[in-house]
């Protein structure tokens, strides 16, 4: 696409939003969210003004003396994402329509997730997660630790009691997002991805961009507002019900699931919770990828990453998150070393004798379903990852 100084760009329907730092721009079309400085907005209202490109430029380059003003190529950029609809009066087709989400959850109600989610049940998951804090310090022996997972005598039944709960707790937190998003009466879908080598159930909080800022954080931290509420009830259980093994094996169990996955919300180097808590209060929305590249400075074997634009005075965020991702790599080294890799080695020595058994016994099938389970976390795992590549 040729742009002479005389040319006139049109650009499809927008809605401009002013966030914390810059600007929110929705393409109402396809409710994709682009964030935009001041001087690109004043841009746009030109353009969208029917004034030729020289015109625009001029004006910003007087009004923004310290900017490198560069409108054509501004106006490239908005042809790459489909925002420009018209040039000189010729339509420019969009070479993706990407899929609009429409009507996700639309079956609950708004006043269902205000039910959920409002002032004085915020104070009430904030008083759950202090309680739980109170409950591990006043009762150390209810922390949890790896050998929780081993309720039952057959590997088996251990496997399947806590794949269930991981599921139902898993679905509980993402359900905390759902019903937020749904408080704003905001579609939404949940779908499988991953966080690292994790596999994971991801709710699409896309559209929280049409949110203004000071209301996006609630909707973030949905989903561990409620593993409080869990994890704080299931330490109440293991004092109430002490002397019922059964109650108190799966009220441990859901401890240290749960705990777990509020840990990991810490591990700030990937997208967590905490993540998008941590860009929404900044205002800085490419807070992980302009991390990596200023850490790829001293450590040339992190994942490249694409080029992201650091605006002015986001430097002094970039330093401090870039402790807290290594913070969160160390954290998850810790995690793994203490937890998970001797887990596995507690189950593999419980198991491995059961392969030894005669295939008509349930010892052998015991150690047969264990490994399976290897085999459809990975097999997840590798679907998350395909799924990724391909939409790149």
């Amino acid at each position: 696409m040729v742009l002479g100084n005389r040319s006139k760009v049109n650009l499809h329907p927008l809605i401009i939003r002013k966030d914390k730092r810059h600007y929110i721009v929705e393409d109402i079309a396809t409710n994709e969210f682009y964030e935009m400085p001041e001087v690109c907005i004043d841009a746009i209202t030109m353009l969208n003004q029917d004034r030729e490109i020289i015109e625009v430029e001029n004006v910003l380059k007087e009004r923004y003396p310290a900017n490198d003003v560069d409108v054509k190529s501004f106006i490239q950029d908005l042809l790459e994402i489909g925002l420009v609809s018209k040039v000189d009066g010729v339509d420019i087709p969009r070479n993706e329509q990407k899929t609009v989400m429409q009507n996700g959850f639309a079956w609950i109600y708004p006043k269902l997730g205000g039910f959920f989610f409002n002032r004085y049940t915020i104070i009430l998951y904030t008083c759950a997660f202090i309680g739980c804090i109170f409950l591990f310090i006043w009762k150390p022996h209810l922390f949890p630790t790896y050998k929780d997972v081993f309720l039952f005598e057959l590997m088996t039944s251990n496997i399947l009691v806590f794949l269930s709960l991981t599921f139902v707790l898993v679905l509980i937190h993402e359900m905390g997002h759902v019903l937020a998003v749904r408080a704003e009466d905001l579609p939404t879908r949940i779908g499988v991805g991953h966080r690292l080598f994790f596999v994971v159930l991801e709710t699409d909080m896309s559209r929280v961009w049409s949110l203004p800022n000071e209301k996006r954080e609630r909707l973030y931290l949905a989903g561990m507002y409620f593993d409080s509420f869990v994890l704080f009830f299931a330490l109440l259980t293991q004092l109430v019900f002490e002397n019922q093994a059964i109650v108190v094996g799966i009220s441990k169990m859901i401890v240290i699931n749960t705990f777990f996955r509020i840990l990991y919300q810490c591990c700030v180097y990937m997208k967590t919770d905490l993540y998008y808590v941590l860009e929404n209060r900044s205002g800085c929305y490419n807070l992980m990828e302009n991390g990596q590249s200023y850490l790829r400075r001293w450590a040339p074997f992190l994942p490249a990453v694409k080029t992201s634009q650091v605006f002015d005075g986001e430097e002094r965020l970039v330093r401090p998150y870039a402790i807290f991702y290594l913070v969160g790599i160390l954290l998850t080294i810790i995690i793994l070393v203490f937890y998970n890799t001797p887990l596995i080695i507690h189950a593999g020595i419980l198991i491995m004798p059961g392969f030894t058994e005669p295939i008509n016994s349930i010892q052998f099938w015991d150690a047969t379903v264990f490994f399976l389970q290897f085999v459809i976390v990975f097999g997840l795992l590798g679907y998350s990852w395909l799924k990724k590549y391909k939409t790149v």
